[in-house]
């Protein structure tokens, strides 16, 4: 989930930066890029290669406040609207790797392109998260350029790679009778549009697509697979060479380390609010 609790109104730092064009042409190819299709001039994904953190990697994950640059951890997960390529540089400039948090699977109301949403694709409030509904991963076609319009955001302030919110909608409330075979396809879109744009991209969450996924996506962040006993399902991403991310809020570290970190997660207890405290094993 995002983590913006019912006790924080969450204002945006950022605005979407966008590529301005001197000519006609260039307008035409800016267009074609929001759209999630890669000119000519773009490698495809699978002549790529993208940043995959290895099992065990360290990192802080930090949604709310002014980032704490001090934590010395080579991976930094944080908002990509409110923090501006400024932060990314400088966490650069310490040789961290950054992720860029952006929620693709619901509809936020403080966000900068809220307008942007059709009403069409706007469903069910999230449980307990102000502000935010569900979105309908089935037209494919909207939401596309909208999210490749955030990830070309991502880009241009120099993150690395891209942490995807709320991609199972499907086993939740959205409002619309989604399917996992949907949000599949949904997740698949979410990954071509990170590759397309140089970014590697996590898989959030959604343990029972791990098969599916785990191919497609370059690393998982996993919320309370612990709490849930669940963690078995993640390991493929260990098996692959992939880091997981793994959080638990509900549970200390003395309780879920001999449970997570035989299995090589990257494991941490944060506060439900994502503020810049951690705890780890």
């Amino acid at each position: 989930m995002s983590r913006k609790p019912l006790t924080v109104l969450a204002a945006s730092a950022a605005t979407l930066l966008t590529l301005s064009a001197c000519s006609a042409a260039n307008a035409n190819e800016d267009r074609e890029n929001r759209a999630g299709e890669p000119t000519a001039s773009q490698d495809t994904a699978a002549e790529r290669e993208f940043w995959t953190p290895e099992p065990g990697t360290d990192w802080q994950w930090q949604l709310i406040g002014t980032v704490d640059t001090s934590v010395d951890v080579p991976v930094y997960d944080i908002d990509g609207f409110d923090n501006a390529a400024a932060v990314v540089d400088s966490l650069h400039s310490e040789g961290r790797k950054v992720i860029c948090y952006i929620s693709v699977g619901s509809w936020e109301d403080w966000r900068p392109d809220a307008g942007d949403f059709p009403d069409s694709v706007i469903g069910n409030p999230l449980d307990e998260w102000e502000g935010e509904q569900w979105l309908d991963i089935r037209q494919l076609d909207t939401l596309r350029p909208l999210m490749a319009a955030r990830f070309d955001m991502c880009a241009d302030k120099g993150f690395d790679a891209i942490e995807p919110d709320n991609m199972d909608g499907y086993i939740n409330n959205p409002g619309f009778p989604l399917t996992k075979e949907d949000q599949i396809a949904y997740n698949l879109m979410i990954s071509e549009l990170a590759h397309e744009r140089g970014l590697s991209v996590g898989l959030k969450n959604g343990v029972d697509m791990v098969p599916e996924l785990v191919d497609a996506f370059d690393f998982a962040v996993n919320e309370e697979c612990a709490y849930y006993r669940e963690c078995g399902k993640v390991s493929p991403f260990i098996e692959a060479g992939k880091a997981v991310f793994h959080v638990e809020y509900e549970m200390t570290t003395e309780e879920f380390c001999p449970v997570t970190q035989p299995l090589g997660f990257s494991s941490l207890q944060k506060n439900w609010d994502l503020d810049a405290w951690r705890a780890t094993c």
